[in-house]
């Protein structure tokens, strides 16, 4: 599913039916009062199930609710969010209320809140925790110099000017870590936005230019001065922007996988001598590295040299500013908002208790866990959890022995990869600890820096060292994700909540929910960029060719329904960059509704508030993507999101499974309605 919203999203007390996988679960909870599971008030009868299920199912709660202002979008999943956010606050105002011993959990976690929430210190520094900063780009005078002070922010974590650069798993050798450079350098969410010429991209510019000017003005620098400051940075980042993959082409896994000799990727960039470079950035020993997209290195040496050491060092001047913006006092915050913003259309700033409350889940995630995960998460909900999972591993496998366009060759690899799935469910087995790590109640820039920091040196600390797999979303996330390099899905506690996830509800509302969430997951190891990667993770190619094709022609099919959709005026959905998401909606919907009719519910016809089980089951389906959007937003994520819009995620899976049809009667002239020979199967 991977992110769907921001990160600190919701959890609670997680409640599922006893019937929800055949034989049912012991030691279940108690069910909490009745609720209605499926609505009526929240869905518009005028409209035909068939010509729009989305507004069907969710038409009058999307009249009667408004955006919040502090919003950029609201629904199902919002809400989540903002429920837990409040809880996560609780945790964070009983640990910053009290004083607990030094290096304990709850010290660490309420005082990096409470640094947060000092704005009388923050206010009483201004810009003072990065003028050391600024006086060191001021007297760099020559490209050495320009090329030292962009390794100096990358081993000190101020910033990732130039390119992105990190330690992570080498896909073809998964159980080794590798150093990986990656194209970057720019502040804009996509290389979109330097390069398309529209209304929409030359409003963001002119933001993004005052944006820079305003920070620059902040710091001393003249009105003019930092007008053409603005101008320079914007100019270069641009030519960066145009030596970038797009998003489309880096989803190919084997694009993005070129590994070099440190001494031939330096010999592709004469200005950039690796074998140097790197030390500088606390990397040694290191033989070979991967570059995921050589062209913009060798494109991103040659701009070294055309632009002057001036112009470079208001570009790290910048860098530092964009990065520390919202750590510092309040005009630099609101110039960050401002700009942002313009981007989202969100109208105010959320409460400062909640960004800094992301701010800490985001940070010491494993630590406030701890907190949360005590307080909040009922451990039967875990086990539940591994018997759904099971349930729906067997369902997929069943799927793939039936399918007709697969080899019987291909089809037993791809059961392998399927037993191999691991399974991480609500919080890590081993909590990270954060060694050494220190917080302060008064020092919210310096908590960061050290923060930072910290990451970036554990991070390094991997090297030559075998691969260590960790749970790679923190406990109060609303999500779920499929690592290929790890062939395992992860459900934090986060999600395993309504509309999700219900101990109270009945099998048709959770496998609608959890259930299309986990075949979800699963589908992802088989979707256009996961099936490349094999059962243990690893960059191979495992398919015959035969089956890859025909694998490709069916995918084509979801591409092309997927580009027909529009958001706001002529804005079309980009079928190719959301493909992965697109194929795995499809396929964990369809292997939720099959382990739905295993169960004791899915066999019968008994009506619950005046729905079948199969309508309620598509019907909750339709309310886990119930949102709104403001238009900026819907306008960014068409450029940088791999998910598609909410209601097209509804509607587009359900016109290619057969049961909907019969379930809602949906007949040729309904504008939903496909042939049966249309409707596209693959997994």
């Amino acid at each position: 599913m991977r992110s769907p919203i921001t990160k600190l999203t919701i959890a609670a007390a997680v409640c599922l039916s006893a019937n929800a996988f055949a034989g049912g679960i012991e030691n279940a909870p108690k069910k909490p009062a009745p609720r209605k599971y499926i609505d009526k008030a929240n869905m518009d009868p005028s409209v035909r199930p068939g010509d729009n299920f989305y507004e069907y199912a969710n038409g009058t709660w999307l009249q009667r609710n408004e955006i919040p202002q502090k919003e950029t979008r609201w629904g199902s999943f919002s809400i989540l969010h903002q429920a837990n956010t409040e809880r996560v606050l609780t945790i964070l105002k009983d640990a910053g209320g009290k004083t607990y011993p030094k290096g304990s959990v709850k010290q660490r976690v309420g005082d990096l809140y409470n640094s947060g929430m000092d704005t009388a210190a923050i206010e009483r520094r201004g810009y003072d925790p990065i003028k050391p900063d600024l006086e060191r780009i001021s007297k760099i005078f020559n490209l050495s110099g320009v090329i030292n002070e962009i390794t100096y922010e990358r081993a000190n974590a101020l910033g990732s000017p130039l390119f992105g650069f990190g330690v992570g798993q080498d896909p073809k050798h998964v159980t080794r870590y590798i150093v990986s450079f990656n194209q970057g350098g720019t502040s804009l969410p996509d290389r979109d936005y330097y390069l398309v010429d529209n209304a929409r991209n030359q409003k963001v510019q002119t933001a993004f230019k005052q944006y820079i000017s305003t920070l620059f003005q902040l710091t001393g620098t003249g009105a003019a001065a930092s007008q053409r400051n603005a101008e320079t940075v914007f100019n270069i980042e641009k030519q960066l922007a145009g030596a970038q993959m797009s998003r489309i082409a880096m989803r190919d896994p084997n694009k993005t996988y070129n590994k070099f000799s440190v001494a031939d990727f330096s010999a592709t960039t004469p200005h950039l001598n690796w074998a140097v470079l790197m030390p500088q950035m606390k990397v040694n020993g290191q033989d070979s590295v991967l570059v995921r997209q050589p062209e913009f290195f060798r494109s991103a040496d040659n701009i070294l040299t055309q632009i002057s050491v001036d112009d470079w060092k208001t570009y790290l001047t910048w860098e530092i500013l964009r990065n520390s913006a919202n750590t510092l006092s309040s005009p630099f915050v609101k110039a960050s908002f401002a700009y942002s913003s313009v981007l989202s259309g969100q109208q105010v700033q959320a409460p400062r208790t909640e960004r800094v409350a992301a701010l800490v889940d985001g940070s010491i995630g494993d630590l406030l866990g701890q907190l949360y995960i005590e307080k909040y998460f009922p451990p039967a909900a875990k086990i539940y959890m591994v018997n759904l999972v099971n349930n729906l591993k067997i369902t997929l496998g069943d799927r793939i022995k039936r399918l007709d366009w697969m080899s019987d060759e291909t089809k037993q690899r791809a059961l392998k990869k399927l037993s191999a799935f691991g399974v991480k469910i609500a919080y890590p087995d081993k909590w990270q600890t954060y060694p050494g790590l220190t917080f302060t109640r008064d020092d919210y820039a310096g908590n960061l820096r050290r923060l930072s920091q910290w990451r970036y040196n554990e991070s390094i600390s991997h090297l030559g060292k075998p691969y260590e797999k960790r749970f790679n979303m923190t406990p109060p996330t609303v999500n779920a994700n499929y690592s290929p390099t790890n062939n395992e899905i992860t459900f934090p506690a986060g999600i395993l909540q309504f509309p999700f996830f219900d101990f109270g509800a009945d099998d048709a509302v959770n496998y609608g929910g959890i259930g299309a969430v986990i075949g979800h997951e699963m589908t992802h190891g088989f979707d256009d960029q996961g099936r490349q990667f094999d059962a243990d993770g690893t960059l191979r190619d495992w398919w015959t060719k035969a089956d890859a094709d025909k694998f490709k022609t069916r995918a084509d099919l979801v591409v092309n329904q997927y580009d027909q959709f529009t958001v706001l005026d002529t804005i079309h959905v980009k079928g190719r960059l959301t493909l992965g998401e697109n194929l795995a909606d499809l396929g964990g919907l369809n292997i939720a509704y099959e382990a739905f009719k295993k169960t004791k519910e899915g066999h019968s016809n008994t009506k619950i508030d005046g729905f079948t089980p199969d309508q309620r089951f598509f019907l909750s389906w339709a309310q886990v993507w119930r949102s709104k959007q403001r238009p900026e937003t819907a306008a960014s994520r068409i450029l940088t999101d791999p998910h598609s819009p909410e209601q097209y995620r509804a509607n587009a899976p359900l016109t290619n499974i057969d049961a909907w049809y019969t379930a809602f009667d949906v007949k040729p002239g309904d504008k939903l309605y496909k042939a049966p020979a249309d409707r596209i199967k693959i997994w």
